[in-house]
């Protein structure tokens, strides 16, 4: 059995996947691997308000374990109004596949999926195992997700030895951009407490809101560090500040404001609550603090397998792929706890946006680069075993492409 990946992105974003409900799409994904010969354990997490279907699905018990991850649920789409087809009925027009899911992705999936099926079809002989861990529930309630069946794999002691994650990470062509680490995401909630008064009494009062914008002020100021090879430095913005005051003759009592840092692989969230605390105390020790770590920094130090992507996606499409480790977060934060991991995917321009969309030819390309990464990860060409120094072309500053 074959698979043609650009009809298998169609069905899948026909699934109507909003995170985190996967609408069917785990058990469709899982019968056609089944039908290839896979292992299929679809695993369900969370609580009584949502629960999350993940699948692991696992082709020969063998050594080593090539993983490919990804998830089929999508961000909502917003205003229906506004698309011009609908966002869950995928439709070609001038070459490009729209819908949402699309770009993230739902065509990275189909073509890891399609790359493994096509490869088995065509009798492909490997020492080890090709396996993928696929989620619905990466957008939001990602501890339901990649990281519970994680740890559900290291309960059975089912082991990865690499992972490819299937994010659209090129910027302009595909294959032009790969990911091999992002930057960890801290998100702080400050409350400051004064006293409530009139405006027109301001010694009677305490104006929450000078002490905040001082914090603030001081926040934005401070470098958190210089960033390095791999990494821009670590950033931070205010969010929202939100006073609750509608009255033009009261002096508020209290102040909230939120911000976000993400920080590179020189800080650590403790380090980073720690910072902040002791600027906010330089203030005022009327105020509480509090921190949400989400995902974590990674980085996957350029190796051989680094080299073989790079080699298979020149070979399909004869591009020189950067590296680089901007953007967002993603599930690839908790993978690189057990294995070696890197992004590469499709164009990310359109994903989360209105009329989502993807380049149909792109689809077929991803998935030939995805087996020529499979082929040339188990059978190392001589280009790849002869190279000495590997990846030797990073750049002295920050990966920023």
């Amino acid at each position: 059995m074959k698979i043609d990946p650009v009809e298998l992105t169609k069905e899948l974003i026909s699934f109507k996947s909003i995170t985190p409900r996967d609408d069917g799409a785990i058990e469709y994904i899982a019968a056609i691997l089944k039908k290839s010969g896979f292992d299929c354990e679809i695993l369900e997490f969370g609580d009584n308000g949502a629960r999350v279907k993940n699948l692991y699905a696992k082709y020969v018990n063998g050594v080593p374990n090539l993983c490919f991850a990804g998830h089929v649920d999508v961000v909502q789409p917003g205003q229906l109004k506004d698309w011009t087809s609908d966002p869950f009925n995928p439709e070609v027009r001038d070459r490009m596949l729209y819908g949402r899911g699309a770009a993230d992705m739902k065509s990275g999936v189909a073509a890891f999926v399609a790359a493994m099926v096509n490869l088995i079809a065509e009798k492909f002989q490997f020492s080890g195992s090709i396996s993928a861990l696929i989620t619905g529930a990466e957008e939001s309630m990602e501890e339901y997700g990649t990281k519970a069946v994680l740890e559900w794999m290291g309960n059975k002691q089912k082991k990865i030895d690499y992972c490819v994650v299937a994010e659209p990470t090129s910027s302009e062509k595909l294959g032009d951009t790969i990911k091999i680490g992002r930057r960890g995401s801290a998100t702080f909630e400050l409350i400051c407490h004064g006293k409530q008064g009139h405006v027109a009494y301001p010694d009677l009062a305490d104006n929450s809101i000078y002490k905040m914008v001082s914090i603030l002020s001081k926040i934005k100021d401070t470098t958190l560090d210089n960033g390095n090879k791999y990494f821009q430095p670590s950033n931070c913005e205010i969010t929202t500040i939100d006073v609750g005051n509608n009255a033009d003759n009261i002096i508020p009592g209290s102040i909230t404001a939120g911000f976000n840092i993400r920080y590179n692989n020189i800080q650590t969230p403790d380090g980073l609550y720690k910072l902040i605390d002791r600027i906010c105390s330089s203030v005022t020790n009327d105020y509480k603090l509090s921190m949400h770590s989400g995902r974590d920094v990674f980085l996957s130090t350029p190796d051989r397998n680094t080299d073989i992507m790079l080699d298979a996606i020149n070979k399909v499409t004869n591009i020189d792929a950067m590296l680089s480790t901007s953007g967002g977060t993603s599930d690839a934060a908790f993978i690189k706890d057990v294995c070696s991991v890197i992004e590469f995917g499709m164009i990310s321009k359109t994903a989360h946006q209105v009329n989502e969309c993807v380049l149909v030819s792109d689809i077929d390309k991803l998935t030939a680069i995805y087996k020529e990464f499979i082929k040339n990860y188990f059978y190392p060409t001589n280009k790849i075993l002869n190279q000495i120094n590997i990846v030797s072309n990073i750049s002295e500053g920050p990966l920023l492409a």
